[in-house]
C-alpha cells in the first residue's frame, strides 16, 4: 500500500510512533532524559560533566542535577541540561550509586581545592623568594639571599659573619680609697685578635641586614626581628680600640656589681627599611683606617655577637668605578 495515497494510514503510523514514545520506560535507554556514562573526551579519555550532582539511575544512565527532592513515589529534580524542573519515578533510582556519585564528588572537589590552594601557595612562595633574591642595592648589583649582614663597597657584596666577645673584669684602686671598702670595677667587652678577617679598601661603605620574619612563637628577647610596626633594629658602628691580642668595644664602670658608665667610640649611622625585614644603613661620615664592629643593641646592652670588619686604605668612592 502506497503511504502517500493513503492519509488514514500516514495518520495511523504517527500515532503508533507517539505511543511508543511516550510508553517507553523513563530508566531505560530511549529515556530521553538521561545521559550514558562518558567514556572518554578529547582531553586523553577523562569524562567532561556540567558540574552539578549526579542522579543515577538502575539501568546505568544518570542526571545530571542542580538539586533533586524526594516526594513519595516521585523525584523532582532541576535538570542542568534542559534548565528546568522535572519528575520521575523513585523506583527508577539507584540510591546508593547516587551517594556514592556524591561521595567521590565531594572527595574530588577536596581534593581540587587543596591542589589549588597549594599551587598558589607555592606561587606566593615563588614571588617572595624572587623579589627577595632580586633585591638591587647598587648599579647592577643585587643582595645575595639568606639572612645576614652584607656589605656592599662599589660593586661587590659580601657577608659578615658574627664574631663572639668576651669579657674581661678588673678592679680600679686609687689612693684615696685604700682606706675605704667601696672598690669600683671596670668591664671591657673585647673581641680576639686585633684585626677582623673582612678588609675594606673603601671609606664610605654601605650595609645591609636582611632579618628572618617576626615568630609570635619566639620570645622577643631571644629574636633580633622586630614586631610588625616598630622601628626595626637598632644597630650601632662603634669604632675598637686595638690592644695586643684584642680589640676592646667598650668599657662599662661599676660599683657595688651595679652598671654606672658605658664607653664606646660610636660613629652616627643612618637605617632605612628598603624592603621586608631588609634594612640599609649609610655613614654620616667616611671611615678612617681602623678596626670596626656593627653591633645590634638590645634592651639589657649590647648583642654579644657583632659583625667585625677593618678599613685598610681610604680609597675615594671614584677609585672603585
Amino acid at each position: 500500500m502506497n503511504a502517500r495515497k493513503n492519509p488514514a494510514w500516514c495518520w495511523l503510523v504517527s500515532l503508533l510512533a507517539l505511543l511508543v514514545g511516550f510508553c517507553a520506560p523513563a530508566g531505560s535507554s530511549t529515556y530521553p532524559h538521561s545521559q550514558q556514562p562518558s567514556t572518554s573526551s578529547k582531553e586523553g579519555g577523562v569524562p567532561v560533566l556540567p558540574r552539578g550532582t549526579k542522579l543515577v539511575l538502575k539501568d546505568g544512565t544518570f542526571q545530571v542535577v542542580r538539586e533533586y527532592q524526594r516526594n513519595g513515589d516521585r523525584v523532582r529534580y532541576f535538570s542542568i541540561e534542559r534548565g528546568g524542573w522535572e519528575e520521575i519515578p523513585t523506583s527508577l533510582v539507584d540510591w546508593d550509586a547516587t551517594a556514592k556519585a556524591a561521595s567521590e564528588a565531594e572527595k574530588s572537589s577536596a581534593a581540587e581545592v587543596e591542589k589549588i590552594h597549594k599551587q598558589e601557595e607555592a606561587k606566593r612562595m615563588d614571588n617572595v623568594a624572587d623579589i627577595d633574591a632580586s633585591l638591587q642595592v647598587g648599579g647592577g648589583v643585587f643582595l645575595p639571599e639568606g639572612e645576614g649582614m652584607f656589605v656592599l663597597e662599589g660593586k661587590s657584596v659580601r657577608v659578615l659573619d658574627q664574631a663572639g666577645t668576651r669579657t674581661k673584669s678588673s678592679l680600679l684602686r686609687t689612693a684615696g680609697q685604700v682606706m675605704v671598702p667601696v672598690i669600683p670595677g671596670k668591664k671591657t667587652i673585647v673581641l680576639p685578635a686585633a684585626h677582623a678577617t673582612v678588609r675594606l679598601r673603601n671609606i664610605t661603605p654601605e650595609f645591609f641586614l636582611r632579618e628572618p620574619p617576626f615568630d609570635p612563637e619566639v620570645p622577643s628577647q631571644i629574636q633580633r626581628s622586630s614586631r610588625p610596626g616598630e622601628a626595626g633594629p637598632e644597630v650601632e658602628l662603634i669604632r675598637v680600640k686595638v690592644g695586643r691580642n684584642s680589640r676592646e668595644i667598650e668599657s662599662i664602670g661599676t660599683l657595688f656589681g651595679e652598671e654606672m658608665s658605658v664607653n664606646r667610640n660610636a660613629i652616627s649611622i643612618q637605617q632605612w627599611e628598603v624592603a621586608k625585614n631588609v634594612y640599609r644603613f649609610t655613614l654620616s661620615e667616611p671611615l678612617t683606617p681602623g678596626e670596626y664592629v656593627l653591633a645590634e643593641m638590645l634592651p639589657d646592652g649590647l648583642n654579644l655577637f657583632v659583625w667585625d670588619f677593618g678599613v685598610d686604605a681610604a680609597v675615594p668612592p671614584a677609585a672603585n668605578k
